[in-house]
């Protein structure tokens, strides 16, 4: 291997390094990639170069228990393997990256003539309805970081600024989502967080409702206590009362 790495030229090696870094880092390794200055997909060299390169990749990343791998259908290099420590994902980006492969599958169903389908937030908010997981769906900076994790490991790439977020807001989603759990998989995980979602929506409303029987309780316990009349003053007990009229008839 060290000798293979030497006939290298100097910029061939860095960009192995490169190449690798990307690897451990982001898994995949997409032939196309959406450029946004361009406004289209364009051909990845770094996938060209590891194509190029298949078979050292394969002998140094085996060394450390790594396994390789090319799907020339969907146009993804990847990296598999016990040994990788991946990323643990927030419940949210779990839960788009479930909802994306559903929708992903539904469209190549539909007969679609590219590997590489656009959705719409909008969509994605719509199918995560379905599933009753809107409450999962609250704040936008949890939004734009799950958006921005699945970015990361080239599930998707937003075509419109994460700013300015709305139902219109368009997102490509690449081929790599195909590589992982299988459609009922993904159906039964949807399922299992609808699930969880509906027991902390009774569980909020078993809170809101223990909290207004508390104040009922707190407001008939203040009826019940002696009260100030219009005057301030509080009434006086009936005995009070009888030896106060007592005292006037002397």
């Amino acid at each position: 291997m060290l000798e293979y790495i030497s006939q290298l030229s100097s910029a061939d090696q860095e960009r192995m390094q490169d190449v690798l870094s990307q690897l451990y880092r982001q898994t995949f390794l997409l032939e196309r990639k959406y450029d946004k200055r361009a406004g289209r997909l364009v051909l990845n060299q770094d996938y060209y170069f590891c194509e190029q390169h298949m078979e050292f990749l394969k002998d140094y990343l085996d060394v450390a228990g790594i396994l390789i791998e090319r799907n020339t259908e969907l146009g993804a290099i990847y990296i598999q393997g016990q040994t990788l420590l991946g990323e643990r994902l927030p419940k949210l980006a779990t839960i788009y990256l479930l909802l994306l492969k559903l929708i992903y599958d539904e469209q190549m169903a539909a007969v679609s003539s590219s590997v590489n389908i656009i959705t719409t937030f909008g969509a994605l908010s719509a199918r995560a309805g379905e599933f009753r997981l809107t409450r999962s769906l609250s704040s936008i900076s949890e939004i734009r970081r799950a958006f921005a994790i699945l970015k990361k490991y080239q599930m998707i790439e937003p075509l419109d600024a994460l700013e300015e977020l709305n139902e219109g807001t368009r997102i490509l989603i690449y081929p790599c989502i195909n590589l992982l759990l299988m459609r009922e998989d993904i159906k039964k995980l949807l399922a299992v967080f609808g699930e969880e979602a509906g027991q902390d929506d009774a569980a909020a409303e078993g809170t809101a409702a223990a909290e207004e029987t508390a104040a009922a309780e707190e407001t008939v316990a203040a009826d019940d206590d002696p009260a100030e009349d219009a005057a301030g003053i509080y009434p006086e007990s009936p005995k009070a009362q009888e030896e106060g009229e007592t005292r006037n008839a002397e």
